[in-house]
């Protein structure tokens, strides 16, 4: 059953008679039983009454509001753990509706600071990342952007009642805008938006790759030294998408190629002949594939995006970039003969290695150092 308010009475009497108030911090490492109880909410924030009443529920959390659904079928739920010390942001993932695959298939890139125009009346503004060649996936942004909306007046009422630890989660889809969720709140963090004292720890669960290389690497600098895991099924092929597409234009201005054109053009005949063939060969197949996956996942893909969400108004230009990259620091789960004996390598379903199940049993078989 939906949950419509946030009871934050019942929190606050918890706290102030828990003798446990403030005694569980959360720890800059990966946790294997942290991560579990996460995955079985993750599975209940799906709604899908009929799939996770297969699950056991989570021992350490309870649900204390879910959100309506907004945006791009998007959808949040918010749990407390029974000391009221952790609070639990669980973002959904895609589900067999247009909508929520419009999500996913608008895969052009966009800066990873500036402003959405949700409509003409309504602009979200944004910092993901500080360098200007950083950029990220418009339709999980724009997923974001509508979450955020719910999502930080939640994080105001469990912070005045004493809660400063927060978990980010999401899996799949979930996992893409908990990425870009992430480097928002941190920003507004920084910002003097929300308060400083606040913890975040991020899992992004089966998650595609958000954005580029300099969003990346920006992203890996807020949650490095443990505060940030990317958990990925080797065998899953989510995680290798939106396809990657690298040219010269996405490498550092610093590099042997920046000047190649001009220095061929200084050799003598017929070298710089040759050379400047060979030279385009290399160059202009990646940027026309470029081009045109910013034209069918962008331009094109916009137009279905405007019938989903009346007044929207898409970006006149995209950042020219696929450099899609995989982001965070990655947990790797590795099946065994066991594992494919359960979940067979050679299968009609695209989802049998992606699903909660795979992950719960390869990360029940997973060993940490």
């Amino acid at each position: 059953m939906l949950i419509q308010k946030l009871n934050i009475i019942i929190i606050v009497f918890g706290l102030l008679f828990s003798q446990q108030v403030f005694s569980k911090e959360l720890k800059p490492y990966f946790d294997k039983s942290e991560y579990k109880e996460l995955l079985l909410i993750s599975i209940r924030t799906t709604t899908l009454e009929k799939y996770y009443s297969k699950f056991p529920e989570s021992e350490k959390y309870k649900m204390v509001y879910q959100s309506k659904v907004v945006g791009l079928d998007n959808h949040w739920d918010l749990w407390v753990n029974t000391d009221s010390t952790i609070a639990v942001i669980s973002i959904r993932g895609t589900i067999p509706t247009a909508e929520s695959s419009l999500a996913n298939i608008y895969a052009a890139m966009v800066p990873a600071k500036g402003e959405l125009y949700l409509t003409e009346t309504d602009t979200f503004k944004y910092e993901l990342a500080t360098n200007p060649n950083a950029a990220v996936h418009i339709g999980w942004l724009i997923s974001m952007a509508y979450l955020s909306r719910d999502i930080l007046p939640k994080i105001d009422s469990i912070y005045n009642a004493g809660i400063k630890n927060i978990l980010l989660m999401g899996h799949s889809q979930g996992g893409a805008i908990n990425y870009l969720l992430t480097a928002y709140l941190y920003n507004l963090q920084q910002n003097g938006i929300i308060p400083g004292d606040i913890r975040f720890k991020t899992y992004c669960s089966a998650a595609p790759k958000p954005g580029n290389l300099y969003f990346a690497y920006h992203y890996e600098m807020l949650t490095q030294n443990g505060w940030g895991y990317n958990v990925v099924n080797s065998v899953d092929w989510v995680p290798e998408t939106p396809i990657s597409i690298q040219t010269l234009n996405d490498i550092n201005s610093a590099n042997p190629f920046t000047n190649a054109k001009s220095q061929i053009k200084e050799l003598k005949f017929p070298k710089n002949i040759v050379l400047k063939s060979v030279y385009n060969k290399l160059d202009k197949p990646t940027k026309k594939a470029q081009k045109n996956y910013e034209k069918y996942l962008g331009e094109k893909t916009s137009g279905f995006i405007l019938k989903s969400l009346k007044g929207f108004i898409p970006p006149p230009n995209y950042f020219h970039s696929n450099n899609y990259v995989r982001t965070g620091a990655t947990i790797v789960l590795s099946p065994d003969k066991e594992y494919f004996s359960i979940f067979p390598a050679d299968t009609d379903n695209i989802l049998t290695h992606h699903n909660f199940e795979p992950y719960l049993f390869l990360l029940d078989k997973l060993e940490l150092n």
